[in-house]
């Protein structure tokens, strides 16, 4: 079955339905800039998240700002997020947390959740 546009924008591109549109979710961590620690959160929107994280809205990472993001993995539902959020709160995630973090070589290191469980 093919999908076909069902209107057509101001410039006269061809414009899907807002069903096809997928939103995105993350989970991420966080590292301080000050301090050794990091955070692990989930959210939809990475910039605006990170951007809360160092303005202090956060009780716990007000305390230790400013944050840079370290890790991120994408999921297509916020239940995927959040249950790998909780995962790397456990010990045993926590131990594969570890283990990713000491191969990140770049700033922003993203891994393929296939090879990573």
């Amino acid at each position: 079955m093919q999908v076909k546009p069902d209107r057509v924008g101001q410039g006269g591109e061809r414009r899907f339905p807002k069903v096809l549109e997928m939103k995105k979710y993350f989970v991420y961590i966080l590292k301080s800039k000050v301090k050794e620690i990091t955070y692990v959160g989930h959210t939809d929107n990475i910039g605006r998240r990170l951007v809360e994280h160092n303005s202090g809205k956060s009780i716990f990472t007000g305390k230790y700002k400013p944050w840079e993001l370290i890790y991120k993995e994408e999921y297509s539902t916020a239940v995927e997020a959040i249950e790998r959020e909780k995962y790397f709160k456990t010990a045993a995630g926590r131990r594969l947390l570890k283990k990713i973090l000491s191969q990140i070589t770049a700033p922003v290191a993203q891994q393929d959740r296939a090879t990573v469980s």
